[in-house]
């Protein structure tokens, strides 16, 4: 898959030369004048790529962007580019989750570098994140009945107070068990309490009324 930059600086010149720098070293480019630009044309998440973004563009700062596409749930990593030197705007998009701060000019082996970092930091995390989806896929394919039983298996509860609790006999709820390891591809309960416990869902016995 082809590994993109995104552009976002309103000095044309500068986004022209850094355009053609990139693409000399073999990537995909886009770019925008200005921060609602990009907005109004987000990428895929699928892809791999990374936002070089200037600070101060006029409307919607490049700050300002680094926050809309936190609340959006973005994870493209973020190069800051400036013209400026300032260290408190540094500290703050840094601490913020940006991958680097560059102070223009900066030479194409350092934002090359720069650039690979970023990109290899986002395929890092990209594996967990894209297992964590497919569980949720998977979780997301058990009917109400089968969530209710995995729910309470994942507690440690047996088949017999399973059955209790839901008003069903025990052969049912060994059936929709069974059916619930297969959604999961899982073969044993420690494998669904991994899972259980990874996608955030409480595990470990809770006290619950059964039914009267």
């Amino acid at each position: 898959m082809p590994r993109m930059v995104y552009i976002v600086d309103d000095d044309a010149s500068f986004r022209t030369a850094v355009e053609r720098r990139l693409r000399q070293a073999g990537y995909e480019v886009s770019a925008y004048p200005s921060a609602q630009q990009f907005l109004d044309r987000m990428p895929e998440e699928d892809q791999p790529g990374c936002l070089l973004l200037d600070v101060r563009i006029p409307s919607l700062s490049g700050p300002e962007l680094q926050e809309k596409l936190g609340e959006l749930g973005s994870t493209l990593p973020i190069v800051f580019l400036s013209g400026y030197a300032d260290v408190s705007i540094t500290v703050k998009t840094i601490k913020a989750g940006a991958e680097d701060f560059l102070t223009k000019p900066v030479s194409s082996e350092q934002l090359l570098s720069t650039i690979e970092k970023a990109l290899a930091r986002q395929e890092a995390s990209r594996g967990p994140r894209l297992k964590l989806d497919a569980l949720r896929a998977q979780l997301g394919t058990l009917t109400p009945r089968e969530r209710q039983v995995f729910d309470r298996v994942v507690q440690g509860r047996m088949n017999k107070q399973i059955a209790q609790q839901l008003g069903a006999t025990e052969r049912t709820i060994k059936a929709h068990r069974h059916r619930v390891m297969e959604k999961m591809k899982v073969q044993s309960l420690a494998e669904l309490v991994s899972i259980a416990a990874r996608l955030g869902i409480p595990t470990g016995d809770r006290d619950e009324p059964t039914p009267g």
